[in-house]
């Protein structure tokens, strides 16, 4: 096992290539690769202070530590590694995409200072049996800015708390345990700008009507469960839906017309079996008009 530290990138073969000493090389480099090496700690790298990318995907890394310097860092690759928390992230405020797909992380958290983010990639955690993967509200509210979400596989039942992110472009939650299509029709359908989306893998995706419901609760959606939507078919599927909820309105007004006045006063009376006669408006009537009927009044 090796830690990434100075004497590391020091034996780089990119550092050879370059044929400048060891300081002047760390300050310039902007792009480290170091994935599939067998790494399990992050050491002091921070004279790599314009570090923009870094590569530490299929290794043994466990926690997330040792990147506060990088204030410039705008992608990191940390999936397929060994990490159970998202931490030490704070001072990363130019990251825009982190990828840590293939980790042992159980709640999305610590991300709530990277308003900058666009991409945020979590497929594939290796859950402990019975766990599913959850966010932290927290972090919800501070993530809207971001465009794209991969949740793919990660033994989720509901999206609902997911509704907040309403710049998603793309949202990935595959082979998980989606069952609700009324639930998904309400989070999609605040999502406004969504342009793809993939449900395949979900036992929702075997209900009535599944893709139809979806289509027309978003209409900004371009490609469905990896097919694209033709807009001749999109088009049709909102008219009906159209044309179906005005039936549906007409029918409920036809259904109110319908009922007289005394089908709506029925069981008013405190009498069993007695049925208001009056009308469901108070009517005033004048004291001169009462006097004509021979009742008096007492001041």
């Amino acid at each position: 096992m090796a830690q990434l530290n100075v004497n590391l990138i020091a034996k780089s073969r990119n550092h050879f290539k370059k044929k400048q000493g060891l300081p002047e090389y760390l300050r310039t480099l902007t792009h480290l690769h170091f994935s599939s090496k067998n790494i399990e700690d992050i050491g002091d790298i921070s004279t790599c202070r314009n570090l923009t990318v870094l590569y530490l995907y299929d290794n043994q890394i466990t926690d997330i530590c040792n990147l506060g310097f990088a204030s410039n860092l705008t992608h990191l690759y940390m999936q397929n590694n060994s990490i159970a928390h998202i931490d030490n992230l704070s001072n990363l405020r130019m990251l825009s995409k982190l990828y840590l797909s293939g980790n042992r992380i159980a709640v999305v958290e610590g991300l709530e200072r990277l308003t900058e983010l666009k991409e945020l990639h979590l497929e594939n955690q290796k859950l402990a049996p019975g766990e599913k993967l959850l966010f932290d509200p927290r972090t919800l509210l501070s993530l809207g800015s971001l465009c794209v979400l991969n949740i793919n596989n990660n033994k989720m039942d509901d999206v609902r708390d997911l509704a907040v992110l309403k710049k998603l472009h793309s949202f990935t939650a595959a082979d998980n345990k989606l069952r609700n299509t009324e639930e998904l029709e309400d989070v999609i359908g605040v999502w406004p700008q969504l342009l793809q989306l993939d449900l395949r893998g979900n036992p929702v995706c075997k209900t009535p009507k599944y893709r139809d419901r979806l289509i027309t609760a978003c209409t900004s959606l371009e490609v469905f469960d990896g097919r694209e939507i033709k807009e001749m078919t999109r088009q049709f599927l909102v008219n009906w839906k159209a044309s179906k909820d005005g039936k549906k309105k007409k029918n409920n007004t036809h259904m109110l017309a319908g009922l007289s006045t005394d089908d709506l006063n029925t069981g008013l009376s405190p009498h069993p079996g007695h049925v208001y006669s009056h009308s469901l408006r108070p009517r005033v009537v004048d004291q001169t008009e009462l006097s004509k009927r021979g009742c008096t009044f007492f001041d």
